[in-house]
């Protein structure tokens, strides 16, 4: 009898941590005033920097007409190139997986990292992920960083099937083994942003998208950890946010707005799919619009501080010109090797929804 007692005493206890817990306050981190803006000069600048003007063309499709590829994230270990990328067969769901290259131009895949996980969890039909902690640096390594001895990726995640069927949240996953082509390990504390938690702000109300972690070792905000993702509010209109964390899982709101918006004027479109890159002393954010300008194209911010975000007003980076990108040429994806800007992309057009790529040079006449 005593030993029942114990029992329903400890369940209960449990039960009461996991309410705390639950029902903990979640405070946003309040923001840093403006302190230096980024001039025209520098826009321009940049935009001379990161340009690719010669389209490549395709590198990587879907095993068949069912199947569409997107969102490429590019990491460099080992001598070899890897790439994140999400697959979805008939509209089921999104899972994660991997393709290597020896010249950032053919491409191999080898296999999934997040598949399905045919359950009833938060995530068993939605797992979009994409490389965390990569170096930033424009002419770095691209070599992915370990914390704690794991390495880490975003993604997101969804409980039904479909095309990113809403509500979908922001998960953590680690692995000791980034180019091994096998599941990676999805922390307990997933998901570790919702659009249902206490402190969710207005334009995330409805679902939350793509989002990448960098580290920022300065420590710029106060924290070592820096994520940006874009979100849906119910009228969806989505825009970038940010979120902070000391420990990559236990996760802050940063500021009570989103830190870049389009298209406010009639409170439509899409601002999605950030990249964090640092050029000198100047980031860089290069993101995808839709639908407050013609299409869906690929453009960039820059910001010296990492909250407050100067947009690009020039020439896209990348847009509907060929035929394999007819329709959309979004979600950028930037790297630059050698003197040569890679830039990729998911490609919507007469090969389906694909992935491509943009240079610098003109590496299709090389390539031959």
């Amino acid at each position: 009898m005593k030993i029942h007692l114990f029992l329903i005493e400890f369940l209960f206890a449990v039960a009461a941590v996991t309410a705390a817990e639950t029902d903990a306050p979640r405070e946003r981190v309040p923001t840093l005033a403006v302190i230096r803006s980024v001039d025209a000069e520098t826009l321009g600048r940049i935009y001379e920097e990161v340009k690719t003007p010669f389209k490549y063309g395709v590198i990587l499709t879907g095993d068949g007409p069912d199947e569409l590829v997107d969102s490429p994230s590019i990491f460099r270990r080992d001598g070899k190139w890897f790439m994140m990328y999400i697959a979805s067969t008939k509209n089921i769901g999104y899972q994660t997986f991997l393709a290597e290259s020896t010249d950032l131009l053919h491409w191999d895949k080898m296999g999934a990292i997040l598949p399905f996980t045919h359950s009833e969890s938060w995530d068993a039909w939605q797992a979009s992920g994409g490389v965390a902690l990569c170096d930033y640096r424009w002419d770095g390594s691209h070599e992915l960083e370990k914390f704690n001895d794991k390495f880490w990726l975003s993604y997101i995640g969804g409980a039904k099937q479909g095309y990113e069927t809403d509500p979908l949240s922001i998960g953590m996953a680690w692995t000791t083994s980034p180019t091994t082509a096998q599941p990676w390990q999805r922390t307990k504390k997933n998901p570790v942003l919702t659009s249902q938690q206490a402190d969710v702000r207005k334009f995330e109300l409805a679902t939350l998208y793509k989002s990448q972690v960098i580290h920022d070792v300065e420590k710029s905000l106060g924290w070592p950890f820096v994520m940006y993702y874009n979100a849906k509010s119910k009228d969806g209109f989505e825009q970038i946010g940010m979120a902070v964390s000391h420990d990559m899982l236990d996760w802050k709101r940063y500021g009570e707005s989103p830190v870049i918006v389009n298209g406010e004027a009639k409170k439509h479109g899409i601002s999605g799919d950030p990249q964090i890159v640092k050029i000198g002393d100047v980031w860089v954010m290069f993101y995808f619009g839709a639908f407050w300008k013609p299409d869906a194209f690929d453009t960039f911010a820059c910001s010296y501080d990492l909250v407050h975000w100067t947009k690009w007003t020039g020439p896209h980076l990348v847009e509907p010109s060929e035929s394999f990108d007819a329709e959309y040429a979004h979600k950028p994806w930037v790297v630059k090797w050698n003197g040569v800007v890679y830039h990729f992309y998911c490609a919507v057009g007469s090969q389906g929804r694909v992935i491509a790529v943009a240079t610098s040079r003109d590496m299709k006449s090389k390539s031959r």
